[in-house]
């Protein structure tokens, strides 16, 4: 899997230490990924190199975030820049605001000189500074606009959508025979980003999302027939919730994507939430956003700004229907209902993913200056990896349900392996 260089790396690094070339990490079997991995995938090691193509005093540098918030998206930018900066010492670092639209000079604000008096600080704070959207831009004016710059290197930090218009500016500059590097940073707080162990965001998602549990438990066992039902993010991965529930050990149902389940019948699961009642006169239930999308009407090929398909609302539908079959068996019950998603995904990072963050953002620096373009810095097997853009955005991970994960949330709840 070798990566794209837009040049021979002439110009001495002034890193002590630097990666071999040579090195690569198999990628092995991972499981949970919608089509079958290939073994014989060899990814570049990330890391320093030791020759650079960009001469630091004279390389200008833009980082942009895009799609929805997530946990460190502003330890990512206050890391690119230290290391940018201090490391290497680039003089012109640049933040475009607002999306992928602050690339068009029509609709975008001027961007913003990063320094280190502006970046002082900001990773204690939700959110990003550069603001943030959805949607493309035009491939074609962002280029020119990048050129006008001259703009050496782009970062773009965000998701599947992002990596797509990542690739397309890439590929518009390489078409031009313009040297731009764009090295993405991978962001998701679903943790379902292919080639990527663990996304920044996701640790404290899952703490942030244990916390709600535990008062919504509170909540639940307050009162007589209490039933709390907290829906947490996930549109496709079921990875928060299950973290969260086996963090909290006070939830007793779990629905996720990965697991079809029936609401009728009498294994169904509004039969066994019933006599749990019956049993314990309280419960918990998560449920991620994008379970039981089956049970609802379908919204067709419906796509949101990022190209992302639109979901139903599971979190108000199964509201309702538990509600409605509990007045119709006569058993009174006490409804409450969460929704922390915008919670969540404001909050500061943890000490873990400041960590994650950092790292992420260190070894999108060494691969940009060392000239390579069109990847994005992937995590696995505790490695940091090159993996290109187009085979990452090609792929999507999701929860092995026969993996550990699954299974301790199976025995954490107590809730049988399936509704049916």
């Amino acid at each position: 899997m070798d990566i794209t260089v837009l040049g021979v790396p002439t110009i001495k690094s002034p890193k002590r230490y630097y990666i071999d070339e040579k090195q690569r990490l198999p990628n092995l079997i991972i499981k949970g990924q919608q089509s079958p991995a290939e073994d014989d995938l060899f990814f570049e090691l990330a890391g320093p190199r030791e020759n650079l193509f960009f001469d630091p005093e004279f390389t200008k540098v833009g980082i942009v975030t895009c799609g929805g918030l997530c946990p460190g998206l502003n330890d990512v930018i206050r890391s690119l820049f230290l290391e940018l900066h201090h490391a290497y010492g680039v003089k012109e670092v640049f933040g475009f605001r607002g999306g992928y639209q602050g690339l068009d000079p029509e609709r975008g604000k001027e961007p913003l000189l990063l320094t280190s008096k502006l970046v002082d600080g900001i990773h204690k704070d939700g959110g990003t500074i550069l603001g943030t959207s959805r949607g493309p831009v035009d491939t074609g004016l962002a280029v020119d606009n990048l050129v006008r710059r001259g703009i050496n290197i782009l970062f773009t930090v965000g998701g599947d959508g992002t990596q797509r218009g990542g690739n397309a500016l890439f590929q518009e500059a390489r078409k031009r025979g313009y040297p731009l590097s764009v090295v993405g940073i991978p962001k998701t707080i679903d943790n379902d980003v292919a080639f990527v162990s663990r996304t920044f965001g996701y640790g404290t998602a899952v703490e942030e999302a244990a916390k709600v549990l535990d008062r919504a438990h509170t909540e639940a066992r307050s009162v007589e027939n209490g039933i709390s039902l907290v829906k947490l993010m996930g549109r496709h991965a079921g990875f928060i919730a299950v973290g969260a529930t086996v963090a909290s050990q006070d939830v007793n149902f779990t629905l996720v994507p990965e697991v079809p389940f029936k609401l009728e019948g009498p294994h169904g699961f509004l039969a066994v939430l019933k006599e749990r009642m019956l049993d314990r006169a309280h419960a918990v239930i998560a449920v991620a956003e994008g379970a039981g999308q089956d049970l609802l009407k379908t919204a067709g090929n419906e796509s949101d700004a990022s190209g992302n398909s639109k979901i139903m609302d599971i979190g108000l539908f199964l509201r309702e229907r538990i509600e409605t079959y509990f007045r119709a068996e006569g058993i009174p019950v006490v409804m409450r209902y969460f929704d922390p998603s915008y919670q969540v995904r404001s909050s500061p990072a943890n000490a873990n993913d400041s960590v994650l963050c950092d790292l992420f953002a260190r070894n999108a620096v060494h691969a940009a200056m060392a000239g390579k373009t069109g990847l994005v810095i992937g995590y696995l097997h505790n490695q940091f990896i090159h993996v290109p853009i187009e085979l990452l955005v090609s792929r999507t991970k999701v929860m092995d349900v026969k993996g550990i994960g699954w299974n301790a949330a199976l025995a954490t709840t107590g809730q049988p392996d399936e509704f049916f």
